[in-house]
Order: C-alpha cells, then structure tokens, then sequence
C-alpha cells in the first residue's frame, strides 16, 4: 500500500471545496433606518412585471429552502400541508399553517445615491407588496417603471425602537416629479440588460430530498444545530421566532418514521385521507 498516496487522498477529502462567495450586497439592497430615495427597473426577465414571487421554508433544515411551488413544481412539505388540512384535528392545522411556504417578493432597483452598484433586488413580504401594488394601481401615478416618465419612491424606515419589535418597518412614498431613469442613455441601457435574476439565487432542492428533510424534522433527534439564515440571502424581518424544538401533541413524529408510511403521502394520485397518525 502507497502510503503517501493514502495519506494525499485523505487529505484532499478532508478539505473543503472552495465554492464561489456570493457578496450578497452586490446583489440584495436591505433599507437602512431613516430615508432612502430609489427607482424601480422595468425586469429584464419579465418585461410585464418587474415583481418576482418565491416561495419560501424556513425552520424544516438549518437553511431556508425555496419551494418548488416557485417554479410551477411539486413540492412535497407542501403537499403534505394539504393533507393535514384534510382532518379535523386543530393541531394539524396549525402545523399546515408552519409547513406552508411563505412568499417572498423581489424586486430590482436602482438606490439613487448609489447609482454606481447597479441594479439590485429589494426583498419583501406581502405588506409592502400590496403598498406597491396600491400605487401600480393608481391612475394619478400610472407606470412607475417607464423609464423616461417613471417615478422614483422615498423609503421611510424606522428601526425597533419605534416597531416594538426586534425588525425595522418600511413604507412607501411617491415623488411628486416625473423624471428620467437616468440622463445618460447607455446607462439606462446597461441597467436594463445587467440584473440579478432571483430565480437563480437558491439552491434547488430535489422532491426526494425535500421529502427527507421533512421526514427528519418531524422525528427530530438530539440536535443542537440551530437554522442558519444567511445575511442577505432573506431579509432579518422574515427570520421565525425562535421556537422549541417540534414536540407537537400531534403523533405524526411517532408514526411517520416508518418510511412505508411516510412515503404514501406522496403517491402519484393517491388522494386518500390516511394519514399516518
């Protein structure tokens, strides 16, 4: 037996492969406390609506795992919401309301000020959503996003002190002037043409995988590690309360263990009621 040879693989499968850092500044903007003045980009990717939906799962691994609802798919912690939902019980349905996906909303814009970053996506929840919603719907403000009559928007941001909570708070506030994206043509050109494109910013995870890691979270072990929610990635305000770890009243944690069972739930047609609990 070569024992350098031995001694070189071991110490190639004990390092770790050094992926491509993500700076997530470059690509997320987060408001800061106080007032921030920015302008929405018409989406390079879907030139009807600049407003991207994703899906969202936070607490079943110890990273957030975006749903393949996002993209039109089967997602599997999903699904079995949806089979919970179909009994009686008031402890199922509050664990549907956990496992269902929570929408995130992204959206590209330039922070004027900071005009040199370039395009970056501002992520949301459903408030702020519907506040930009409201003014999209709004015939005094009309299409925010043209880029030679367009309106940029003041961001009011207030911080724990004045929420009560431990998140910042957002709103939402038209210019009163018309202008120009930018006065410099190739400008707005490379603006429009150089954007981050959401879809492509998490990892994909695959039906079986997902099925797993739903699977473990509900027969949790002794486990220590606590989720991980990588800075800019998704924004503080949506990261969950912390929470004991799943000891629910439910006895699907007891049952569910037996993987004949478990993997019933997921059938190809299979839409009967039974449940493993």
């Amino acid at each position: 037996m070569d024992l350098n040879a031995i001694k070189n693989k071991l110490q190639n499968m004990q390092q770790k492969p050094k992926g491509k850092k993500i700076d997530y500044d470059k690509i997320f903007w987060k408001p800061p406390v106080g007032k921030s003045q920015i302008r929405v980009v018409p989406s390079k990717f879907d030139k009807a609506n600049p407003f991207k939906e994703l899906f969202f799962h936070y607490g079943i691994t110890n990273k957030v795992m975006i749903s393949p609802t996002s993209f039109g798919e089967k997602d599997p912690i999903a699904e079995f919401a949806r089979q919970l939902r179909q009994s009686n019980d008031k402890e199922n349905w509050r664990l549907a309301k956990k496992l269902d996906p929570k929408m995130r909303v992204f959206l590209p814009v330039i922070v004027r000020g900071e005009e040199d970053k370039g395009v970056r996506l501002w992520q949301f929840g459903k408030s702020m959503y519907m506040e930009f919603l409201g003014m999209a719907d709004d015939d005094d403000i009309g299409d925010f996003t043209d880029v030679v009559e367009g309106r940029d928007f003041t961001v009011d941001t207030v911080g724990p002190e004045v929420t009560g909570t431990q998140y910042n708070k957002s709103s939402l506030r038209p210019r009163t002037k018309i202008t120009p994206l930018s006065e410099d043509s190739s400008q707005v050109e490379n603006w429009l043409e150089d954007q981050p494109d959401p879809s492509t910013l998490f990892k994909r995870w695959s039906f079986e995988e997902m099925k797993d890691a739903l699977e473990k979270w509900l027969t949790p072990e002794d486990d220590d590690e606590e989720p991980v929610y990588e800075e800019g990635s998704i924004i503080d305000e949506d990261k969950p309360q912390e929470e004991p770890k799943n000891n629910y009243a439910l006895n699907v944690a007891k049952k569910v263990s037996k993987t004949d069972k478990f993997d019933s739930l997921f059938n190809e047609g299979d839409d009967n009621n039974d449940l493993p609990f």
